[in-house]
């Protein structure tokens, strides 16, 4: 994580923008990012490039199962440019997001950022 303040949240994934995780050229390929509590949140955005289709799931359980669909998203493509996308979450409350890259418009894509904003929850 490159911030994360609790009380109110805003993380991203990923230390610097020349850090970057890269899939292995086929897909489905999928990322979970795990909070230490639910948190509610408002806003996911994702800085990747060359993904052609993203589904984002969401799990309130301890453990990373039970994943509901929330998003999924047929992304522009770029050419030479980082995609970026902001998803709006009015009252969605998460314990792990699974981002799951179901197409690409090449081989290989790769994701430059996760940012989430929102406030953890009260337990």
């Amino acid at each position: 994580m490159e911030s994360c303040r609790w009380g109110v949240l805003s993380c991203s994934l990923l230390r610097s923008s020349e850090t970057f995780w890269t899939t292995t050229g086929m897909f489905p390929q999928e990322l979970i990012i795990g909070f230490p509590k639910c948190v509610k949140i408002s806003k996911v955005a994702i800085q990747c490039y060359l993904v052609r289709t993203l589904r984002i799931e969401r799990s309130v359980s301890k453990d990373p199962v039970g994943f509901e669909q929330c998003i999924e998203k047929d992304l522009q493509h770029t050419e030479g440019q980082l995609q970026m996308e902001e998803f709006p979450l009015p009252d969605f409350q998460a314990t792990y997001l699974r981002f799951i890259i179901k197409s690409a418009f090449d081989h290989f894509v790769s994701v430059h950022r996760v940012m989430a904003e929102g406030t953890a929850e009260d337990t």
